[in-house]
């Protein structure tokens, strides 16, 4: 933020006094102007705010590159700033008790957004990613960053309770941000331009919205989900979230699964429809091998996937509680950092990875030689090895294994006397989990190869839900 000298001031007052009439910005609403429809130099007034922040974004650019500047102050020539612009949006907050005014030079045809705000209406970025669940190869399934975190009061001894195994979803926010999903083949180039919210917004987004809700994957807060169709398969996609008009997430990046394996794979095409939105295993949103779900369904849920499947799960859990419920929780400790409500999390994230085995293909060959493989098994088809549950298929698939430190998770979460035990990398760890990605292959934090079980380019190493 500049403040401008006097002299300055006055050659830009003395191009206003060629506008006939100031516009002026009403408080907490979004304001969409295009230098076609104004006139030369345009200027707006500010309404009286003890404190007010003025918001700008650049949403298309001209020839000419347009400044904006604040007085805050309309009987000073004194009190003159200049809006810095970085990745095309910038904002000033300070006092207008008498008023101000805003003054756009050089706006040639450049569209842009304002707004007056005591709130936290505001352009900018949202720090928190979108988060990818998985793709196949025309659909995809992806969140927005979480809001709105669950708050609550963790269970107390004697009547120390935990959740059941088929959770009961709370009900969602009553107001929430208002949310939009913009995807465009990374090919476009979307990702080199105006890094704004009304930017992105005017491109035109790829894909099928088959469904939007929300959904509360975890402990971090709510989420707008998206199940998007009619995707190219193949192809590297990139995506943005848009809060509220104003705000800008992502970008993320994506590459949707081949319509045929390489033939030394001997797999026609990825066959393994989505799973999601399922109240016993919350985080459960990637591809699982079982057969296509009945028309007009192209996707599981809740409510088409075979209780043959969801019983043996939710029996599973409900007998682990009662395990648990046999120690004193909540009167005894068995860890100073741990409790029998994480051990109970802990535990379902790890039973809902290894009752869902997540199918995968091999990277193309154009990923980097320097990424590591990710943890795939053998191509595969019929019963799976991993859950007798699932029903048989009769198309051939591969999957990730789930993450090593999912299990690990688990075993330091829960009492000893529960016996759960998790293979060591030194031995076997490797033939069931996916090892040395997060932690290092010694168990060190973070060390591992990659650090991470996916990441915002679309990479996914081992499965972590």
């Amino acid at each position: 933020m500049h403040t401008l000298s006097r002299f300055l001031w006055y050659l830009i007052h003395a191009t206003l006094a060629q506008v006939s009439a100031q516009e002026s910005l009403t408080l907490n609403t979004l304001y969409s102007f295009s230098g076609a429809s104004l006139s030369s130099d345009p200027t707006f007034s500010l309404p009286q705010a003890q404190q007010l922040t003025v918001s700008v974004a650049i949403c298309s650019t001209g020839t000419t590159s347009p400044a904006f500047f604040v007085n805050n102050n309309t009987a000073s020539t004194t009190d003159i700033l200049e809006i810095q612009l970085d990745s095309g949006f910038g904002n000033w907050t300070g006092t207008t008790q008498q008023g101000g005014s805003l003054v756009v030079q050089n706006v040639g045809q450049t569209s842009f957004q304002v707004v007056a705000s005591t709130g936290a209406l505001v352009h900018g970025l949202i720090p928190a990613l979108p988060f990818l669940g998985d793709t196949t190869n025309t659909q995809a399934l992806i969140y927005s960053p979480p809001f709105s975190p669950i708050e609550s009061s963790p269970p107390m001894y004697p009547n120390y309770t935990l959740p059941p195994a088929n959770l009961s979803i709370p009900s969602p926010p009553s107001s929430p941000p208002a949310f939009s999903l913009i995807i465009a083949p990374t090919s476009s180039g979307l990702a080199s331009g105006m890094q704004t919210a009304c930017s992105i917004n005017s491109t035109s987004s790829s894909g099928l919205i088959v469904s939007n809700d929300l959904w509360l994957r975890n402990n971090d807060g709510w989420r707008s989900q998206w199940l998007i169709d009619d995707l190219t398969p193949s192809t590297n996609y990139t995506a943005y979230i848009i809060q509220d008009q104003v705000k800008l997430s992502g970008p993320i990046y994506f590459t949707t699964k081949s319509r045929t394996f390489p033939p030394w794979y001997s797999i026609p095409s990825f066959p393994c429809p989505l799973v999601h939105s399922l109240p016993f295993c919350p985080s459960t949103s990637y591809a699982v091998p079982l057969p296509f779900p009945q028309s007009p369904a192209s996707s599981y849920d809740s409510s088409n996937l075979p209780q043959s499947v969801s019983d043996p799960l939710l029996q599973y859990m409900t007998n682990f509680t009662t395990m648990l419920l046999t120690f004193a929780c909540g009167r005894d400790l068995y860890s100073p950092l741990q409790t029998c409500e994480s051990c109970q999390e802990a535990y379902r994230t790890w039973l809902c990875s290894v009752s869902f085995p997540r199918c995968a293909e091999p990277p193309s060959s154009f990923s980097s030689p320097s990424s590591p493989m990710p943890a795939l098994t053998p191509p595969q088809s019929g019963s799976n090895n991993r859950n007798p549950f699932l029903p048989n298929v009769s198309y051939s698939y591969q999957t990730v294994l789930p993450c090593l430190e999912v299990c690990s998770a688990a075993d330091r979460a829960c009492p000893h006397f529960l016996g759960m035990k998790c293979p060591t990398p030194r031995f076997n760890a490797s033939s069931s989990y996916g090892v040395g990605f997060i932690d290092g292959k010694q168990g060190v934090f973070g060390s591992g190869s990659t650090g991470t079980a996916q990441d915002r380019w679309g990479n996914v190493w081992c499965n972590p839900s």
